[in-house]
């Protein structure tokens, strides 16, 4: 199959195309199971393969894709046929940013293929969680797991030959009550990087105990716990809403593309301009955060991107001053003709397809912040006079642009003059980035720094979703309209 790939490329070549590249995936498999109140519920398996075909012509992307590969022909021909279309109304012609050919191979940390495990094991391990988390106050409970495994062999037509072998692991927990108002709430767990690698080895049945226990401990403070009240307060972000904080406001912010306002028909712009580069003071000096797509063992560490640039470690804010994006080889291009200058120097290898049958976009890879020099929780809660402790994602509503935002979480805590009080119930907070962000007054040190792991990123038309994972510490913000 590569030699006939390889003959195609140098074919379309021929013909007059600029580039082409093509994603084989030989087989992509995926396993979901789901327990509800003791009930398996949920038990599927699913596999997919196919081939996706990128042709630039003329200024001009044509794309093609078939899970059918008896006629490699007709999926190549027609992603060149589709580019001539295409080249006939283009508007900006594409252009490249220069890449090194690379051959290479990718495989992702595991030393137990989940793929392998009985089905006995998988769900007497659901089962194990379920019953520890049938106490007093609970009224609904579910956990899962959720497996991907994926080969992809990328090639094209400036000599590049990149085979990839991942394996994700997705697994979680979440309880249900009713509070003493009738209101229900919801608690959840879902690990993050918890060692070297993420095979089923990464599940340990000890922390999802651990955690279960704590769950349901936290689930009765919370059902009888007052309201939170309104009013500016400091605000202590803990890793499971920190990670949400960072993903709306700095990651899909910074994707290339919603800067150039390729997104604004589904999933939104963004306020940030090319000007703002090297300038534009997007939060304080206590502020540092980088695309590591080298971070080790997370969802966001790839290898090497759908264009075949390889993975890297890429600084966004530098100290509270926006210096780089989110960016593939397209975008730094037309960013750099646009704004008639030199901002990016190439590729920061972060565009990515969902599937063979979908074409590559910019995408977060580990968009992380850098642990800081305030201490741990305990350090930062002591020097706060004011403040709520504030954890869990429950709902989120954000502006078109990412230019302001308001979060409801799962759990808060008060904070007077340095001590941790009482819990609260339904906190809120709310913001408008920039300022949120220049407010930013304690980072926590690396013993804070959490890697969450996001299976479920949406962007866009049609709709791909893509996973990734977030590095953040605990982050302390002042002056911020909490509540209800």
């Amino acid at each position: 199959m590569r030699q006939k790939i390889k003959t195609k490329l140098d074919q379309l070549k021929a013909q007059g195309a600029h580039y082409i590249d093509a994603r084989w995936y030989p087989r992509e498999d995926q396993n979901m199971l789901f327990v509800w109140n003791g009930n398996l519920k949920e038990n599927t398996v699913s596999s997919q393969s196919g081939l996706g075909v990128r042709v630039l012509y003329n200024g001009a992307w044509g794309f093609s894709a078939s899970s059918d590969l008896s006629n490699l022909d007709a999926i190549f021909d027609q992603a060149l046929d589709n580019a001539r279309a295409a080249s006939e109304r283009v508007t900006f012609p594409v252009r490249l940013a220069e890449k090194d050919a690379v051959r290479a191979t990718f495989s992702s940390p595991n030393q137990i293929d989940p793929f392998e495990v009985g089905l006995d094991e998988k769900v007497a391990f659901l089962q194990k969680l379920d019953q520890a988390l049938n106490q007093p106050g609970v009224a609904q409970r579910m956990s899962y797991l959720d497996f991907v495994r994926k080969q992809i062999i990328f090639m094209d037509s400036e000599g590049s030959e990149i085979e990839k072998n991942i394996i994700e692991v997705f697994p979680g927990m979440r309880i249900v009550g009713v509070d003493q108002d009738g209101g229900m709430q919801s608690l959840k767990y879902l690990p993050g990087r918890t060692g070297p690698t993420r095979g089923w080895e990464s599940i340990s049945e000890a922390d999802f105990l651990h955690n279960a226990d704590r769950l349901v401990r936290e689930m009765n403070e919370l059902l009888v716990a007052p309201i939170c009240p309104d009013g500016k307060r400091s605000v202590i972000l803990l890793p499971g809403i920190m990670y949400l904080q960072t993903h709306e406001t700095i990651g899909h912010a910074l994707e290339l593309d919603r800067i150039l306002g390729y997104e604004l028909s589904f999933a939104g712009g963004s306020f940030v301009r090319l000007e703002d580069f090297g300038t534009l003071r997007y939060g304080s000096e206590k502020l540092t955060a980088r695309a590591n797509a080298l971070e080790p063992n997370t969802p966001g560490s790839f290898g090497y991107d759908d264009d075949g640039v390889p993975a890297q470690d890429n600084l966004l804010i530098d100290k509270g001053i926006l210096v780089g994006a989110i960016t593939g080889r397209q975008m730094v291009e037309e960013a750099n003709a646009k704004a008639r200058k030199r901002i990016f120097e190439g590729s920061s290898g972060a565009n990515r397809a969902t599937a063979f049958y979908r074409v590559p976009i910019e995408r977060m890879t580990n968009i992380n912040i850098d642990p800081g020099s305030d201490g741990s929780l305990e350090d930062i809660i002591a020097n706060t006079e004011r403040g709520v402790v504030l954890d869990g994602d429950k709902s989120w509503s954000i502006g078109s642009n990412r230019e302001q935002f308001h979060f409801a979480c799962d759990l808060g805590w008060l904070v007077e003059d340095g001590q941790k009080k009482h819990m609260v119930r339904n906190p809120t907070y709310r913001g408008e980035t920039l300022p949120f962000y220049n407010s930013l007054s304690a980072v926590g040190d690396e013993s804070t720094w959490h890697v969450h792991y996001v299976d479920n990123c949406g962007k866009g038309a049609p709709n791909q979703i893509m996973q990734l994972g977030h590095g953040i510490p605990v982050c302390r913000f002042d002056n911020v309209q909490v509540g209800e």
